[in-house]
């Protein structure tokens, strides 16, 4: 320290010493002396600056992040399993529809007149030929009465001409025109008949009513719409297939219906009839499906799914499938055995249900990962969880 203020001191009588040029030279030796003081600060500062201990840790970490993963590595991961089982599984052919009954019909008026009653109301059971409403009869009941009265005049003077014609006291022309008389008579009572029963409103089936749309005290005229009655039962559903998958269906064949307002209530049914020609427009046939033992639950009108059994095997192996990972082309289940996850290639086949028939890859029995098995490797240590059993397939 003492060399450099000496060596400051010299430069500052040089300094003193000369001319303005020189000054100008002096300029790099100050600047000089300024980093020498600056570089001699700095080795100070980092000698009385402590360094790691002998034998410790770089600060990278990479000693304590290799020991960790070794940790990691020996911890056993935890996994849900259910055991592959063995069953009969299906492939179906699907497709949707509306379930509607098979007999609808819009009840019309028929006569003319004035509703004086109500009968029933939407949603009620009717059985074949019950009144639904009346019309006012009063004229029909006058228009009755006269009608008789006419028919009985006509009668009285057939069998007084057929009398008189005995007695040849009348031509054969007088006869034949009381007996035209008697019969247009007789016609006209029919009608009249007729008229008084039109004003009683029938359904024409059993059933219920779905739509009432005339109301008490109006006015009706013939074609006028008074109420919906449909039956039912059966309720149909009307589906359209490819015709290819149509080749090997045969008429009475079972079928599963589900509603798809809730996948919890499905029913049976059948094909009740194919149709013997393909729709040049689609390249469709249709089905018509008949279902059978509808729950209460599901109305006409609800939108349905038809599944069609197209083929059962009855000895599959079966896994969930969320226990089967998919990499590319190709599929793996991980199964636990000893303690270690076991990775296995398996070829799938047929899925019902949530369930999926495993062709090669697994046997009955086998304790197939659902769980955890997302970043497994093969031969990873794991652990079981306890879990529920599993839910088995729907018996066909």
């Amino acid at each position: 320290m003492r060399d450099l203020i000496d060596l400051q001191q010299d430069a500052d009588t040089t300094e003193s010493d000369i001319t303005t040029p020189s000054r100008r030279r002096g300029f790099p030796t100050i600047a000089l002396t300024i980093a020498v003081i600056l570089a001699a600060g700095l080795g100070i500062y980092f000698l009385t600056v402590p360094g790691p201990a002998q034998g410790e840790p770089s600060t990278d970490g990479a000693v304590a992040e290799e020991a960790t993963e070794e940790e990691e590595a020996k911890d056993p991961i935890p996994v849900e399993v259910t055991a592959a089982k063995g069953g009969s599984i299906s492939s179906f052919i699907s497709a949707t529809a509306n379930l509607v009954p098979e007999n609808q019909v819009q009840i019309l008026a028929e006569w003319e007149g004035r509703v004086a009653t109500l009968k029933v109301e939407e949603g009620d059971a009717i059985g074949q030929g019950a009144v639904l409403a009346e019309l006012a009869r009063r004229d029909g009941e006058i228009a009755l009465s006269k009608t008789q009265v006419k028919v009985e005049n006509s009668r009285l003077t057939f069998e007084r001409s057929q009398r008189l014609l005995q007695q040849e006291l009348i031509s054969q022309e007088e006869f034949d025109r009381s007996k035209l008389d008697r019969d247009l008579a007789q016609q006209e009572l029919e009608e009249a008949e007729w008229r008084l029963e039109k004003t009683y409103i029938r359904s024409p089936f059993s059933g219920r009513i779905t739509e009432r749309m005339v109301q008490l005290g109006q006015h009706v005229r013939p074609g006028d719409q008074l109420f919906s009655v449909a039956d039912f039962d059966p309720l149909v559903a009307r589906i359209y297939l490819p015709e290819a998958d149509v080749l090997d269906l045969e008429v009475g064949r079972a079928v599963e219906i589900s509603l798809r307002a809730s996948g919890d209530v499905t029913f049976r049914g059948r094909i009740r009839q194919i149709s013997p020609v393909v729709d040049t427009a689609t390249g469709t046939v249709k089905l018509t499906i008949e279902a059978r033992q509808v729950p209460g639950e599901v109305r006409p009108g609800a939108f349905v799914r038809v599944d069609i059994v197209r083929q059962t095997v009855d000895d599959a192996v079966l896994v969930p499938r969320e226990a089967v990972v998919r990499e590319l082309q190709r599929a793996f289940v991980f199964v636990a055995k000893d303690g270690l996850a076991e990775k296995r290639a398996v070829e799938l086949g047929m899925e019902e249900k949530g369930w999926l028939q495993t062709v090669s890859g697994v046997e009955v029995g086998d304790e197939i990962i659902v769980a955890g098995q997302g970043g497994l490797k093969d031969g990873a240590p794991v652990k079981l969880l306890d879990t529920e059993p599993s839910v088995e397939l729907a018996s066909k």
